[in-house]
């Protein structure tokens, strides 16, 4: 049996639209729910509903032998996984934004604050830029944090921008763009292989323009079965 680990909130009902497009019908669990583990026992799965957060530590540690989870936390906790499949829906960027009055130009003058959930990635995009700013690290409602005085900038998750324009807040930068990406762990890819590859497979057959995700190299499993086929 495998063990799937689904984020909470936004991604949760599209990643179980693309179980059921690619064969996997899974009756009873639904955005709504409130239960934290769904036994499938027609689909040999199990599924956990977890903070999207803990989703790359429940993989990588072994909690579940794969999940589904947005780039932008996979870039920030850096999670020792495999990273197969860039699944297209969750689409969003990670932006810096300032206030309006204040300009969008992308110079910043030391030292600058920076509100965000994100410490990680801004620390290494300003590092990268040369630019000494101090991270000031959040849970939620980023936006007020230069509205109040507590920073100058953020860097936030963005969709439509509808938000940051509630605030009188403008994209100054993206740092990156996010998607919803299927992760694997790596033991459960050699000691599951058979059940993992085929769930990949069908996966893949229904996303449309799918590609491998930058940032992870194809795992050898993969890339094996792959050679195994254009030899066939």
């Amino acid at each position: 049996m495998l063990t799937i680990a689904l984020s909470k909130g936004k991604l949760i009902e599209s990643a179980l639209d693309l179980f059921r497009r690619a064969g996997y019908p899974i009756a009873g669990l639904s955005a709504e729910s409130r239960r934290l583990i769904f036994v499938s026992p027609e689909n040999d799965m199990t599924f956990l509903i977890v903070r999207p957060s803990d989703v790359p530590t429940y993989v990588e540690y072994g909690g579940a032998d794969a999940g589904i989870v947005g780039k932008d936390v996979l870039m920030e906790q850096e999670s020792d996984v495999y990273e197969p499949l860039d699944l297209g829906f969750g689409a969003c960027r990670i932006a810096v934004a300032a206030l309006q009055r204040e300009g969008a130009g992308p110079r910043l003058s030391p030292k600058v604050r920076i509100a965000t959930k994100y410490p990680r990635i801004s620390e290494r995009y300003f590092n990268a830029r040369g630019i000494p700013v101090e991270i000031i690290k959040l849970y939620g409602s980023i936006e007020l944090a230069p509205v109040v005085g507590l920073a100058d900038r953020i860097v936030d998750l963005v969709e439509t921008g509808s938000t940051l324009k509630a605030h009188d807040l403008v994209e100054v930068e993206v740092i990156a763009k996010s998607t919803a990406r299927f992760i694997v762990n790596r033991a459960s890819l050699r000691l599951k292989q058979e059940p993992l590859m085929t769930l990949i497979r069908r996966l893949r057959a229904v996303v449309p323009s799918q590609r491998l995700s930058s940032g992870k190299s194809r795992p050898k499993a993969l890339q094996a079965r792959k050679n195994t086929m254009a030899r066939s």
